[in-house]
């Protein structure tokens, strides 16, 4: 049994189509997900199709299907057709002081024995002068990539 039942008014199925064969350079999900919601529909103009002929003819997975129906219904059409928005936040490695100091230690001169400061060298070295607990080179990266 369907939870989320999809009902497209006239004007939104004519959107929805238009967007398909507009041809212009539109996110293949963005595409995708209009196809959904075109093929679910249950109105009177719809074809309400089941769900696992339309994910295995679309190439997706039902629960994929069962997502765009969710937002369609919770929050309406934009919202089923684009992506939904990441809610993870993501804990910082180097605070503002940390990023400095890697700043200054990659301007500084290289160690003996090397022409350069290498993003390998330069997180071991972060590590060895307890500038943070772990550092990778692509943290490294990611930082010195920042101030450029």
């Amino acid at each position: 049994m369907k939870r989320y039942r999809v009902t497209l008014t006239p004007d939104e199925r004519d959107q929805l189509t238009h967007l398909i064969s507009s041809g212009t350079a539109v996110s293949a999900r963005k595409l995708a997900h209009a196809r959904v919601l075109l093929q679910v529909d249950e109105s009177p103009l719809g074809p309400a199709s089941a769900d696992e002929p339309v994910a295995a003819a679309l190439n997706l997975s039902v629960r994929t299907l069962e997502r765009v129906r969710q937002r369609f219904v919770e929050e309406g059409l934009d919202a089923a057709l684009v992506p939904a928005v990441s809610k993870r936040v993501y804990k910082r490695s180097l605070d503002g002081a940390q990023e400095a100091r890697l700043i200054a230690l990659a301007c500084s001169q290289p160690p003996d024995g090397t022409a350069r400061w290498t993003l390998r060298l330069l997180a071991e070295r972060v590590v060895e002068l307890q500038i943070a607990q772990q550092a990778s080179h692509e943290l490294v990266r990611r930082t010195l990539k920042k101030t450029s």
